[in-house]
């Protein structure tokens, strides 16, 4: 790194140091069951600084209004346009610090700070994300370092060669804790222990959504277990020992979308970007490109979101789908500023149930009460996969898809054979992955309808077994992440209450590669999270397949 680098890379050089304390560590706990989330120490003595934006989007020539409260005197503000060679477009130094207390529930809420700095962006700033960093000096050798985002969006009537990359942002929000709450713990409800049906964007993203330092680990990076050994949860360890996030691996920019974005850099491909929330309201960017491209932990849709991209691929546009876990409906409101989901106590809470507006139901797509599967959209449903390749959900499993149908178009020039496993080595088949009911027929896969999926326009390619249950087992040590043989957020997908004892009635699934046609259009779905591993690292038979889905989805023949 040069020195002009390191004087305006605010991530370089010590940040976030503090004096060392001591914290007293019970026999019985178990930080890695245990509920963290980050929010500002709001002491004069220390400085920090923290700040949002009003949007998660703006169009070129549009005014951003950044949002902060500071216990610093003075801090800086730094936007840069992220990739393979971030660049810096916009600083404002010597701002003044005003500190403003963070709502008791401002994951719900919102913080509701005042403005603090304006920037209009020039017109012709191209589409991407855009990493907004504010730092303060802490007077002890060190920085305080805060991360957050907006995309700018597209606004080329004619993107020829382009195609166009829906960052999964729902997914994002519903991991983002800070405040307090998520989509899956946090200081909710009347216990003060409970997750959030409803998230604000009205605040900052928690530390490791929007930025990792190099060599942060995967969710499913721990080498496999041995007989006999404990199941390990490397993650959380490494989250726990560096202040970060304890959900920074399951969702967010920094660990999925930008290694996608920097492999399709360096391969000379050209793209936009626009969040879910422009999908949802603003779907007609999304028509004016041949294909459109979703990557890494794609797991909570709008309906609205759904019926863009099904009228999209229908009229004959092209989708390829990178990504895992297509799982929840979810509602935007108050101009998407709110997110709504309340996922397994939909049935009981949800305000719409039993009303004219219950086909919004924030739960599973495959629960009976909504019975829209994702198969129809996306080729594969989530509930038929779940997870794979970590702590005690499949532990020994190939880490890799294999392959039975070697000869289709999407492994061209890739040397696969019939029974091949790809993408091994480098992790892909992980973390979250999305499946089919399917049989097979002289050693073939086929889907069998059963889940859903309009068998007959689907092909399964390659897939690999998951499970939808972490799987016990009675040995020295053993402390499980999800644990008790039940499903993480369950949800039902058959008529009748879910189970309040006893094992998970369909314990076992799969995660598929398939293409679909539907309508004049065509899908291809890699369903697993962890796809995009094979690209960031250098994997010959992941990159050739993306390259050959791109190219044939773009016309580049």
């Amino acid at each position: 790194m040069s020195n002009d680098q390191r004087s305006w890379r605010p991530e370089f050089g010590r940040m976030n140091v503090r004096p060392r304390q001591s914290v007293p560590m019970h026999s019985d706990n178990n930080w890695h069951l245990a509920h963290w989330y980050e929010m500002p120490r709001e002491d004069p003595a220390t400085p920090e600084v923290y700040t949002y934006t009003d949007a998660m989007s703006y169009a070129p020539g549009s005014e951003v209004a950044f949002h902060t409260s500071a216990t610093a005197a003075r801090w800086t503000l730094q936007v840069y346009r992220d990739g393979q060679e971030p660049v810096l477009v916009h600083e404002a130094r010597d701002l003044e610090g005003r500190f403003h207390a963070a709502p008791k529930q401002a994951y719900r809420t919102g913080c509701g700070w005042p403005v603090a700095h304006r920037w209009r962006l020039p017109a012709d700033l191209a589409s991407g994300f855009y990493r907004v960093v504010s730092t303060c000096d802490r007077g002890n050798d060190s920085r305080f370092v805060q991360h957050h985002f907006f995309v700018v969006t597209p606004t080329d009537a004619k993107p020829e060669g382009r195609f166009l990359l829906i960052l999964p942002t729902s997914t994002w929000l519903a991991y983002n804790d800070w405040g307090g709450a998520n989509s899956y713990d946090g200081i909710d409800g009347k216990s003060g222990a409970e997750f959030s049906p409803t998230l604000s964007i009205e605040r900052p993203w928690t530390r490791g959504l929007v930025w990792l330092p190099p060599g942060a680990p995967r969710l499913c990076d721990t080498p496999k277990r041995r007989p006999l050994d404990a199941p390990r949860y490397t993650t959380k360890e490494w989250a726990f020992t560096n202040g970060f996030a304890q959900f920074f691996a399951s969702a967010g920019w920094a660990q999925f979308d930008r290694h996608f974005v920097v492999w399709a850099e360096r391969q000379g491909y050209a793209f936009d970007m626009i969040t879910q929330t422009d999908l949802h309201f603003r779907p007609e960017i999304l028509g004016r490109y041949k294909a459109a491209v979703i990557v890494g932990h794609d797991e909570y849709w709008t309906r609205e979101m759904r019926n863009h991209v099904d009228a999209y691929v229908e009229a004959g546009g092209k989708l390829a789908r990178f990504a895992g876990n297509f799982l929840w409906q979810v509602r935007l409101e108050d101009e998407g500023r709110r997110q709504v989901c309340y996922k397994a106590r939909a049935q009981a809470e949800d305000p719409v149930r039993g009303t004219d507006q219950a086909h919004l139901l924030t739960t599973a797509w495959e629960n009976p009460d909504i019975n829209w599967p994702g198969a129809t959209t996306m080729g594969v449903n989530g509930l038929q996969g779940v997870y794979a390749s970590w702590g005690g959900l499949s532990p020994r499993g190939s880490r890799g898809f294999t392959v039975y149908r070697p000869n289709h178009w999407a492994f061209a020039g890739a040397d696969t054979y019939y029974g091949d496993v790809i993408g091994d080595e480098a992790g892909i088949f992980a973390y979250e992955v999305d499946g089919l009911d399917y049989t097979f027929r002289k050693g073939l896969p086929y889907p069998t309808g059963e889940d859903g999926a309009p068998a007959s326009t689907i092909e399964i390619l390659a897939l690999s077994p998951a499970v939808r249950v972490e799987e016990e087992h009675d040995y020295e040590g053993f402390r499980y992440y999800l644990g008790n043989g039940k499903t993480n957020s369950s949800t039902r997908t058959t008529p009748g209450p879910t189970p309040a004892e006893g094992p998970d009635p369909q314990r076992y699934g799969s995660g598929v590669i398939v293409t679909m046609t539907k309508g004049k259009g065509e899908v291809f779905c890699a369903g697993s999270c962890e796809w995009l591993t094979g690209l960031a690292r250098g994997d010959f038979t992941t990159e050739q397949v993306t390259r050959n889905v791109l190219n044939r989805f773009l016309d580049r023949r």
